[in-house]
C-alpha cells in the first residue's frame, strides 16, 4: 500500500499584535501572552487548507489555542487529535540592554539564532531536545500514513520546519510548499 501524504500547515494569525517595539525582557512577557493566545477573530481558513482536512484521514493539532482554533476552523467539525509533541519550540531571547528595542518578529529571529547557535534555552527545551521531538513526531506521522491515509497537521511554523526536516531525512519528498505564512501547508509525500 502507497503512504498517504504528510501535510504541515501552520496555524491562522494570532490575535496579539506584533505591531510593538520591546526589550528582550518584555518580549520575554510577548512570547508567554502568544503561546496561550488565540487567533485574530473574523479569520476563515483558505479554501485550499479545507479541502485539505477534508481529505485527510487524520488530523493532528498542538494544544496551542492558536493551533486548536485553527483546526475547529479547518477540521469543520471532524475528530482532531490533540498532541503536546506539536507545540512550538521554545524562543527565550538573550538578555539585552533596556534601551535596546525591536518587534516580536525581530526578537523570534535573535532568540531562535541564540537557540541554534548558543543552546541559549533558559531551562526551556534545548534545541536537541526539540530535535527528538521532532524525530518522535515525524515517526507518529508515518506512522499514520503508512495505512494510506493523509495526515494533516495543524501546528507552528518553526516545528513544522523541524518535522519536515526529518520527513525528507526519512526519504519523503515535499511536493508542495506554501513557505510559512499563516495558514500555509507544506506537503511531503513518500516517492
Amino acid at each position: 500500500m502507497r503512504p498517504g501524504a504528510i501535510i504541515l500547515a501552520r496555524h491562522g494569525e494570532p490575535a496579539l499584535s506584533r505591531k510593538c517595539m520591546l526589550t528582550s525582557d518584555q518580549y520575554r512577557d510577548w512570547w508567554a501572552k502568544y503561546e496561550v493566545g488565540g487567533l485574530r477573530a473574523g479569520q476563515t481558513p483558505p479554501p485550499e487548507l479545507l479541502a485539505t482536512a477534508e481529505g485527510a484521514g487524520a488530523i493532528y493539532a498542538s494544544t496551542r489555542p492558536r493551533a486548536q482554533e485553527t483546526a475547529a476552523a479547518a477540521a469543520a467539525g471532524r475528530e482532531v487529535m490533540t498532541d503536546a509533541l506539536f507545540i512550538e519550540a521554545p524562543l527565550p531571547p538573550p538578555h539585552f540592554p533596556s534601551w535596546f528595542k525591536l518587534p516580536p518578529k525581530y526578537w523570534g529571529a535573535v532568540a531562535r539564532f541564540w537557540w541554534h547557535a548558543f543552546n541559549h534555552h533558559e531551562g526551556q527545551e534545548t534545541r536537541v531536545e526539540a530535535e527528538a521531538r521532532a524525530e518522535q513526531a515525524a515517526q507518529v506521522l508515518i506512522g499514520r500514513a503508512e495505512t494510506g491515509q493523509d495526515v494533516l497537521v495543524l501546528a507552528h511554523g518553526y516545528f513544522n520546519h523541524m518535522v519536515g526536516r526529518r520527513l525528507k531525512a526519512d526519504g519523503w519528498k515535499l511536493v508542495h510548499n506554501q513557505g510559512f505564512r499563516y495558514w500555509s501547508q507544506r506537503r511531503y509525500e513518500k516517492r
